[in-house]
């Protein structure tokens, strides 16, 4: 008897290994990202970086100057000019909360009930930035003018009787005091405040809105337990917009203000143009930054949110 074998199967044809394909444009990205980077090294660490040098160094302009490790410079800044670090936190946070109280309601109107009227609102917001900083800060010479309408008008409510008493304006004048000074901070820096509150507030489903209403939620109960939580990050984004330039701030205080009113800003403007005290002009901008640095940090923490918009 013959048997039958079953007849192997065909060998597949040879061929070559196959390679997985070269991914196109992978370091596409990283291109995309160097011009970035590189405006970031040039205009932002290197700055930086000379800065930190000069802090430490020793001389004078005319002898020129040597980095001997001089880090002394920094307390001696700090011991000598603490009443302008102080006064920068306490016009800054004032400026701050009260852009807050003035822009929240403001975003809530556009976000919630502007309607057709959005647009020319938020042109009306951002219609400061159409003009110089400088302008915007020397207009509030006119409005605070001794005897002008506004000053007229506080007199007559009596509000600068709470005031002075307060230490924020002197008698009858508003012109070279603390308000004046907070006044500008306030008007200058009052759309970066608006802007991410509307951002964020408009983010919110307002169907979030009608299921407190269907639960018999009253308004406040709901502004207070949806509304304000979900509208965190743009109250974080604006008040660090906010108080951050307004803590280095100098030209308000220097058009708006007086010697008694200097922030930190004028001294460091000071110490580089005029008295060209260079090492503690440096040490300041670094301790001032440190300062701004922590506070950030920890409010940023104590707020509960880190989604930022």
């Amino acid at each position: 008897m013959s048997t039958l074998t079953e007849a192997p199967p065909p060998l597949a044809p040879h061929t070559p290994e196959s390679r997985p394909p070269k991914r196109r444009g992978r370091f596409t990205p990283y291109w995309l990202l160097l011009p970035g980077i590189l405006w970031l090294v040039v205009f932002f660490a290197l700055p930086m970086i000379y800065q930190a040098s000069t802090s430490v160094q020793t001389g004078s302009l005319e002898q020129g100057y040597k980095v001997t490790w001089h880090f002394a410079t920094y307390w001696d800044a700090l011991s000598a000019y603490w009443p302008q670090f102080v006064r920068s936190v306490l016009y800054a946070g004032t400026a701050t909360i009260l852009c807050l109280l003035l822009g929240y309601p403001l975003a809530y109107l556009i976000a919630f009930r502007a309607g057709r009227w959005r647009n020319l609102i938020m042109i009306l917001v951002i219609a400061p930035f159409f003009t110089s900083f400088l302008i915007r800060t020397l207009a509030w010479k006119t409005i605070l003018a001794d005897g002008g309408p506004v000053v007229g008008a506080l007199n007559t409510l009596h509000v600068l009787d709470v005031t002075t008493w307060l230490g924020m304006t002197a008698g009858d004048r508003v012109l070279a005091t603390p308000l004046a000074v907070v006044c500008g901070l306030t008007y200058n820096f009052l759309p970066f405040m608006i802007l991410p509150l509307y951002t964020s507030l408009e983010r919110i489903d307002g169907r979030l809105h009608e299921a407190a209403g269907d639960l018999y939620a009253r308004p406040s109960t709901t502004f207070r337990k949806v509304t304000f939580p979900l509208s965190m990050p743009g109250v974080v984004s604006g008040t660090l917009l906010t108080f951050i330039p307004a803590a280095g701030d100098y030209v308000n205080a220097d058009l708006l203000g007086s010697t008694d009113t200097r922030m930190v800003g004028n001294v460091i403007q000071t110490q580089f143009l005029r008295v060209l005290d260079y090492p503690t002009a440096a040490a300041l901008s670094f301790i001032l930054m440190a300062a701004i640095l922590l506070m950030v940090t920890l409010y940023i923490r104590k707020s509960g949110t880190e989604d930022l918009v």
